[in-house]
């Protein structure tokens, strides 16, 4: 995600420093694998427009040898308005595909993982693959006897991974594996995963931060093991768990409104499910660590600049309290990434970089449109079952209607998740149905970007050229979205069940609506639900579209100021948000209304109202320039404001000195107007 503000991109990075880092010369062992082994262990907008962006190029030929046999409502706000008619519910063109394969093909993922399985033992502990065509001194964590599961202490958290374990059984036993072990792009059919194993950086890498409340809170680690050499290889990607299986995902989608055909986890691994002290369990996946049969055109890596963004991004929603993959640590390496960053031929060297994020699951609604758009239905009942089951467990699997109810949940869970995201101003930036979970939650950070000055035709990703997912529109695409996950469901459904199905589908607007106006209700500290609420909110986003004052700071400063300073129109010098707004002619009239709403909430003081109000809008958000500033000093090895920005967003309803300090909560500054990002990565 490059700002279009760079002129020619930036200078070559810097190498790492040696202190706190190691070095391997390329196709060489790492001296780490000599080390002892761990023992077992929302204004009305227009139609949706669709794109005539071509579908992603088709990849063919092999990439590396062939490895071993055997291998370890109203329409008065953009933010709500909807237009249902753009994406009315249709009957989907189903392809004719191999579905009579898909019996061979569990059948061959069940012979594959039971190979899997039995030779992790025979393997040894320390088992080298062959990777691209290079040695990658690969190695797995020794297996834990005792099977999957929870750290295996009787108080307090894990200080080691002697006793921790990953296990992939629950998706390889139950879901289609790919027969083909060869790592190359392809097309693949008639399965869930493929076996891929993550290869190695060539050169030294540096842990440049770890998420303490994932290790411990999740993860039941304590912060010390981030400290260890065997975690800095688990998460860079050198080390696997023995016992579990690295698996890159299938799944299509639509982008930009056009079917992209296959896509899949072209540089991601998911290398295991841990269940945690809770019973939760969680999926741990790499990104970042190289090719798959996936990778389409793609090197497989990501780079540092997109690396650091997620890993702030993910920890800042899930402090807002968003429904959000999480991320654990950020890697970084010495390795050279190669990237056009403005898609203009420039290509530019930049530093790889691995970030292991984690979900309870990363299937996603372009997970069940490949299998659809291929005709493989029986492969496609088999997943939705397995999500149900796994995922929504107030689904009863016997009732005859479970599929209904599955699509009621993530219609209201994509409504609310939506509602969410604008309530604090965050634009996904590529809403295809490929990033859209059906865990509802967010997953998938690229050019994404928190609105600064308000604007509802705010779009960071400069890819989006025709604006298809600027904030305003966010509600519409999510209509998409679902509307395409119906398309999938309908050949799963009889008549009278397409006909619910339709109109749960058309109760999304009012999901989404009323959701969005508890969120806009409580950031005014409005009490209860009197008629003139909507025009308040709609009144207000008019005021600030028209003065572009700052989304996230003027709703704080309402939260700070006090009932008699806004009557006096007594605003503070430091409240420079508001003296932006008040500079509006019909200022005033707003706040006459705003404060005799207020006196309509009953028994409420004005200390609880900003109480309350504090609690709910932020202080701080990750803005782009914050992000970019970040960047910028990673790339000459100072991740100082890495470090700073993670500490500062894990509290982003209280106010800080060092944010104060750093600017956080100040204008934009000059060289950061207008900054956006691309899809590059």
């Amino acid at each position: 995600m490059i700002p279009l503000s760079s002129p020619a991109g930036r200078s070559a990075p810097a190498p790492l420093p040696t202190a706190g880092t190691r070095s391997r010369k390329p196709g060489t062992r790492s001296a780490s694998a000599h080390t002892a082994p761990l023992r077992r262990g929302r204004w009305p907008e227009r139609a949706l427009r669709p794109s005539h962006r071509p579908a992603p190029p088709r990849a063919s030929g092999r990439s590396s040898p062939r490895p071993p046999a055997v291998l370890s409502s109203p329409g008065w706000c953009p933010f709500h308005a909807l237009r249902p008619e753009v994406c009315a519910p249709g009957r989907p063109g189903w392809a004719h595909g191999e579905g009579s394969r898909e019996l061979e093909a569990a059948a061959a993922g069940r012979a594959l993982l039971a190979v899997l399985l039995c030779c992790r033992a025979a393997c040894g502990f320390l088992e080298e693959l062959p990777a691209l065509g290079r040695r990658a001194g690969f190695e797995h964590l020794p297996v834990n006897e005792s099977g999957p599961g929870f750290c295996e202490r009787k108080t307090g958290l894990g200080r080691s991974l002697d006793s921790w374990s990953l296990s992939s059984e629950s998706l390889v036993g139950m879901l289609p594996v790919d027969p083909v072990y060869e790592n190359y792009v392809r097309k693949v059919r008639n399965c869930i995963f493929s076996v891929v194993y993550p290869i190695p950086f060539k050169s030294r890498i540096c842990l440049v931060a770890v998420s303490k409340d994932v290790l411990e809170d999740i993860l039941d680690l304590d912060l010390s093991v981030s400290k260890t050499n065997n975690f800095i290889q688990l998460v860079s990607g050198e080390k696997i768990v023995s016992g579990s299986i690295p698996l890159a995902h299938r799944y299509g989608g639509h982008q930009f409104g056009t079917w992209a055909d296959q896509l899949g986890d072209g540089r991601a691994h998911l290398i295991g499910i841990y269940t945690n002290r809770y019973g939760e369990k969680w999926e741990l996946q790499l990104k970042g660590s190289r090719k798959t049969p996936y990778s389409r055109n793609g090197d497989g890596r990501a780079v540092l600049r997109s690396s650091v963004r997620e890993f702030l991004a993910s920890e800042a929603l899930h402090y807002l309290g968003i429904p959000t993959s999480r991320a654990l640590s950020l890697v970084v390496s010495d390795d050279d990434v190669w990237r056009d960053n403005f898609y203009n031929g420039n290509i530019q060297k930049e530093r790889g970089a691995v970030v292991l994020r984690i979900a309870k699951s990363w299937f996603r609604i372009g997970s069940l449109e490949i299998l659809a758009h291929y005709g493989e239905l029986d492969l496609l009942r088999k997943l939705l079952n397995f999500v149900i089951q796994e995922h929504f467990p107030s689904v009863d699997m016997k009732d005859p209607n479970r599929y209904l109810d599955f699509f009621s949940n993530v219609v209201s869970g994509t409504a609310h998740l939506i509602a969410s995201w604008m309530s604090v101003g965050f634009a996904h930036g590529v809403c295809n149905t490929d990033n859209f979970s059906l865990l509802s939650i967010t997953i998938d950070y690229g050019p994404f970007g928190f609105m600064e000055a308000y604007d509802p035709n705010f779009v960071p990703n400069t890819s989006d050229d025709k604006r298809r997912y600027k904030i305003g529109n966010q509600a519409n695409a999510g209509m998409f979205n679902l509307n395409k996950l119906l398309q999938v469901l309908n050949p799963l459904l009889d008549p009278s069940q397409k006909q619910l199905a339709t109109q749960i589908l058309v109760g999304y607007s009012i999901l989404y609506y009323t959701r969005f106006k508890e969120l806009f209700k409580a950031k005014l500290g409005l009490v209860g639900e009197k008629e003139g609420d909507d025009y308040l909110v709609a009144f207000l986003l008019h005021l600030m579209e028209e003065t572009k004052a700052d989304f996230t700071v003027t709703f704080r400063e309402l939260s700070e100021i006090t009932q008699s300073q806004l009557k006096d129109f007594n605003i503070p010098q430091e409240f420079w948000a508001l003296k932006t707004l008040s500079r509006q002619e019909l200022f005033s009239d707003w706040v006459t209304l705003y404060l005799l709403r207020l006196k309509s909430n009953m028994n409420d003081s004005d200390s609880r109202r900003r109480k309350r109000m504090t609690s709910v809008n932020p202080r701080y958000v990750l803005k782009n320039w914050m992000a970019e500033s970040a960047v910028q000093k990673a790339e000459m090895n100072d991740f100082s404001e890495v470090h700073l920005l993670q500490q500062v967003l894990q509290r982003p309803f209280q106010k800080q000195s060092a944010a104060e300090k750093a600017g956080y909560s100040s204008p934009t500054p000059l060289w950061a107007k207008g900054l956006k990002v691309s899809c590059s990565s």
